[in-house]
């Protein structure tokens, strides 16, 4: 039997490796920057032998995606802002035994999820950047999950946590992390006023939204927060619809989970969004508040619908 060990939502702005460059930026995002490398020094405290990542960047249509490759070494240069990540090299090792376990134990739960072990895709910069500051000595065993589905339900996102819980605790022999990598609000500044916002979110209503959320996570209001997850994905321009929360909620329990966040990079603008480093402790969950597969059908919505 396994353990999943740690739990967190993390950013991965682009322009914390903007802040490791000389000139007007550097330093800049030294306090984000602070919070991963906590994170895996604590990691590393509880055991942890791989770190999965629900990537806000890797964009599907179709299924659930995890590429679990036995290893990715290259170059990146982000085709969104490649101002910003020019030219990052990388080197990470994956974990295709566990990776394939995932999709496995997925698929029996209902929800349709392919394992790429053998493959030449390459990890998105939600992945690449935690990693940086995380894992810069490949201690940590990686694995990356698609996570802005565009036309997934956020239940079965949630169901897809709570399966690769179920997975690691059932039948893995190891130590595992999640991180749910992407933001809160995600409304990026008005193209030409991106200088004017590089440390904003970009309106008082997303930022105070952002700020009540932030509240009800530290105060343990998980069934407020579970009721209001799909209009507050729409409403507050969530990354990837907040699909990564759903999938980090899944396995933490969803609205029956009872744990209190910790803040370890207050929250932060940056180019208009809404950014935290946040820890959720690991707490006994049976897994019935999770919704079952495609109960977001009659309970839910999908990508881009909204609740009046």
């Amino acid at each position: 039997m396994g353990t999943l060990a740690l739990a967190a939502k993390i950013t991965h702005v682009p322009s914390m490796y903007l802040s490791e460059l000389d000139g007007p930026r550097k330093g800049c995002r030294q306090a984000a920057i602070d919070g991963h490398i906590e994170i895996g020094k604590r990691c590393r405290e509880l055991g942890v032998d791989t770190i999965i990542v629900f990537d806000t960047h890797w964009l599907v249509n179709a299924g659930y995606h995890i590429n679990c490759a036995e290893h990715w070494q290259g170059n990146y240069t982000s085709g969104e802002l490649p101002h910003f990540i020019s030219n990052m090299e990388y080197d990470l090792n994956g974990n295709p035994e566990l990776g394939n376990l995932l999709a496995k134990v997925c698929n029996e739960q209902g929800v349709e999820a392919l394992a790429h072990d053998s493959t030449t895709l390459a990890p998105e910069y939600g992945t690449l950047v935690p990693m940086r500051y995380m894992n810069q000595d490949n201690h940590f065993k990686v694995i990356s999950v698609s996570a802005l589905c565009t036309v997934h339900y956020l239940n079965d996102s949630a169901r897809l946590g709570w399966a690769m819980r179920e997975a690691i605790e059932k039948y893995y022999d190891g130590t595992v992390a999640i991180l749910a990598s992407g933001s809160l609000s995600h409304r990026f500044a008005q193209n030409g006023q991106a200088p004017d916002f590089s440390d904003k979110v970009w309106s008082p209503f997303l930022e105070t939204l952002d700020h009540e959320v932030v509240k009800m996570w530290e105060n343990a209001e998980w069934e407020k927060f579970c009721g209001m997850l799909p209009e507050y994905a729409v409403k507050g321009h969530g990354e990837g619809m907040m699909h990564d929360t759903a999938m980090l909620l899944g396995a933490l329990g969803w609205s029956n989970y009872d744990g209190k966040a910790e803040v370890l990079t207050p929250y932060f603008g940056s180019s208009g969004t809404g950014q935290i480093n946040c820890v959720f402790p690991i707490t006994s969950q049976d897994g019935k508040a999770v919704p079952a597969p495609q109960a977001s059908k009659q309970a839910g919505l999908a990508y881009g619908e909204s609740r009046v």
